[in-house]
């Protein structure tokens, strides 16, 4: 609809300039927006003031004239124009009473565009490093990536929903590191943990099934293990030369072996990992393996591409990629003095793999402490030929617990934090998913724990939810009366729904494509959370209001059609952010 009211407004524009009453070559954005009070219509339009500033005329005689010139449309009963020049339009019954039957016939369809009539977009959310327990702030992303994949999807986009698995370099060395050390405390030997491990109880957990599996046959003497290795950080040493000191000495002392240290800790806590998105409604289409980008020469083709045009350079005998002639900050080592290629080198190849696979749009959802890598990642675009207005990026704010009114401390490293799986036996996946994306993604969220456990109309999950459990309940109550609800002859009678609340209702039902659509093309579910409270406003508000199981036949099909679209409308809404729709709370 408010696509519908912008073109009747170009119309007019276009009708005054061309009479001359308006400049032939003036353009200017507007915006259609829904009403905020009934009496002012149900949509408004800002046009006149825009256009008022740019040519010193009067705001509200500008909007008459305006308003004057808009072609009749059966969608309209009334144009008229408000306070300082504000455009008022109110809709016919004929174009609000016949939304009942459009969401009928499409069913979960409505609101949505045409499948594949979009571009493919490759979505990367999550993507953990498989180093320990997904925790409340992998959870944010998770439900925001998940949500706007959907969204996409339903928009019209052909969606690959992806998520990249650091199964190589530093920090999964450290794990395996990690693990071991563990496992040597279960063969008996005392060995100092050191600053820069990991440390949650789930190490220990991997460590006793790694045992369990090889005995002692990977022990080694605590002795030639610590043998020469620099002080740690708790006696005045270097925590980052420290654990890389100790990983090569594992690595030397198990030979071989190590493989198994390394794949036990990474095979465990991915499959955790796998299990925990998918309670949580989350799914992937790819699982894409950062060692894969070497063994497919994605990273070499980007090495290639890079030096040949001219962007590699040596220095220090390491290599270099001249990211910052392309607006990054400083330059990238992508190949380091031992030969061995970056992580940098590996966020080449893996950019590269998504456009040389055939997306035409790539969308990485990161969290808001990687927003340097946003320059980088464009400047890498630049070097290796890649369109940058190709490649988003959505960086989503921390996520912050209270309990009982007081902050809930984290920290992952120690293991001192609350995991995803907690959160949702604490609060269920429903909540969960619903108050992570109830914001914008760019704004800090404060997620009250006690709030989303409410059984009551105070919990705004439980307010959408509850408006579709009264749809269903209206039907159980139907059948237990012994009546039926005859669609068509529903759909025939809307015109029998005429009271205020009905309009209200029918209203948030028409606008709700809208908010579905601007909720993918900016990337923000929260629009669709707000449409949908709106919605269950609207229905329990009508159904305090009014009787919907009435004697008469004809008026009880025409408001259990509405009640029916209504239910629809809220469980499609709900499955888009991966929230159930119960019919019993």
């Amino acid at each position: 609809m408010k696509e519908h009211l912008r073109e009747l407004i170009q119309q007019a524009l276009l009708d005054l300039r061309r009479d001359g009453l308006l400049p032939a070559d003036l353009e200017i954005e507007f915006a259609v927006e829904p009403g905020r009070q009934p009496e002012h219509g149900d949509y408004a339009c800002n046009v006149a003031l825009l256009l008022a500033r740019r040519l010193g005329t009067s705001p509200r005689a500008l909007a008459e004239r305006i308003a004057a010139q808009i072609p009749a449309s059966h969608h309209l009963a009334r144009v008229e124009v408000a306070g300082a020049g504000f455009i008022n339009f109110t809709l016919s019954d004929l174009c609000i009473k016949g939304v009942v039957r459009r969401v009928l016939e499409l069913g979960e369809r409505y609101g949505h565009g045409e499948a594949g009539s979009r571009e493919s977009v490759i979505l990367e959310y999550v993507s953990a490093n498989p180093t320990g327990p997904l925790h409340v702030g992998h959870g944010r992303g998770a439900a925001y990536g998940d949500s706007l994949a959907n969204l996409l999807e339903a928009h019209g986009h052909r969606v690959h929903r992806e998520y990249y698995v650091n199964d190589a370099g530093r920090q999964m060395d450290i794990l395996a590191a990690s693990v071991y050390l563990r496992y040597l405390e279960l063969c008996g030997s005392e060995v100092p943990f050191p600053a820069n491990a990991y440390r949650g109880d789930y190490v220990i957990d991997i460590a006793r099934v790694l045992r369990s599996e090889v005995g002692d046959a990977l022990r080694r003497p605590v002795r030639e293990l610590l043998a020469g290795l620099p002080p740690d950080e708790a006696e005045g040493g270097d925590r980052e030369r420290y654990i890389d000191a100790l990983i090569a000495r594992i690595k030397a002392l198990l030979g071989a072996d190590y493989e198994k240290v390394f794949e036990r800790g990474l095979t465990i806590i991915l499959e955790d990992i796998r299990e925990d998105l998918a309670a949580f409604r989350v799914r992937f289409d790819r699982w894409f393996s950062e060692r894969s980008l070497a063994r497919e020469g994605y990273v070499e083709r980007a090495l290639k591409r890079l030096r040949e045009r001219g962007l590699l350079y040596e220095r220090d005998g390491a290599t270099w990629f001249a990211a910052s002639r392309l607006g990054d900050e400083k330059d990238r080592v992508v190949i380091r003095e031992n030969g061995q290629p970056t992580y940098f080198a590996s966020d080449l190849g893996y950019l590269l793999s998504k456009f040389e696979r055939g997306f035409e749009r790539a969308i990485y959802v990161f969290g808001a402490d990687h927003h340097g890598y946003v320059p980088r990642l464009i400047a890498a675009a630049r070097g290796l030929d890649l369109d940058p207005s190709r490649i988003e990026f959505e960086l989503v704010q921390f996520a912050v617990l209270y309990r009982g009114g007081e902050k809930v401390q984290m920290s992952t490293r120690s293991g001192e934090f609350v995991t995803l799986r907690e959160l949702r036996e604490e609060v269920g996946s429903d909540a969960a998913r619903f108050f992570y994306v109830m914001r914008g993604h760019d704004q800090h969220l404060e997620f009250d724990l006690d709030l989303a456990r409410k059984q009551s109309n105070d919990n705004p999950v439980y307010y959408v939810q509850y408006a579709h459990a009264r749809v269903a309940s209206l039907f159980r109550q139907l059948a237990e009366r012994g009546l039926t609800w005859q669609r068509a002859a529903g759909e025939a009678a809307r015109e029998r729904l005429t009271s205020p609340h009905e309009r209200a209702l029918l209203l948030r039902l028409l606008q709700y494509p809208e908010a579905l659509g601007a909720a993918a093309e900016r990337r923000a579910p929260q629009l669709l959370v707000n449409a949908l409270r709106e919605l269950a406003q609207a229905f329990h508000a009508w159904y305090n209001a009014e009787a919907i199981l009435v004697e008469e036949a004809e008026l009880r099909n025409a408001r259990l059609a509405l009640a029916q679209a209504t239910g629809q409308v809220i469980a499609s809404g709900l499955g888009l952010l991966g929230v159930s729709a119960p019919e019993r709370m």
